[in-house]
């Protein structure tokens, strides 16, 4: 004879769900603080809060970074692209150099990135600083 329940597996499997949920909150809860601190950490690429591109008629980056709010744990990313043309990557340096002149008179430190590829120079300011 064969009774009917009204629980079938995917009940067993819910309780089982939530009881490994329960455990793994309370364990989280309990660990000492200096170790949720040091789980926590910066990311070494996040998406940028503003973006700056050196194209044709576009204002000077001083005047851009004006408009920024300063803020120490931003960190200024200028990525220039060069193409297979000859020479065209000594001409991404130049413009990342010039770029970072421009940069470090008012004030800000950048890392530069040289990446093959197609387009103006790009400048972007995002919570990058690395951890000290």
């Amino acid at each position: 004879m064969k009774g009917t329940s009204s629980f079938g597996w995917q009940t067993s499997l819910a309780d089982l769900a939530l009881i490994l949920f329960m455990l793994s909150a309370a364990s989280l809860h309990n660990r000492p603080a200096g170790q949720a601190k040091a789980d926590l950490h910066a990311s070494a690429r996040s998406e940028p809060l503003a973006v700056y591109h050196a194209a044709p008629g576009a204002p000077p980056l001083d005047v851009w970074l004006e408009q920024q709010a300063a803020d120490p744990r931003q960190q200024l990313t200028i990525t220039a692209r060069y193409g297979a043309a000859p020479g065209a990557r000594d001409a991404a340096l130049a413009e990342a150099a010039r770029l970072l002149a421009e940069a470090g008179a008012h004030g800000r430190a950048a890392r530069i990135v040289v990446e093959p590829g197609a387009g103006p120079a790009r400048v972007a300011l995002a919570y990058d600083v690395p951890e000290r």
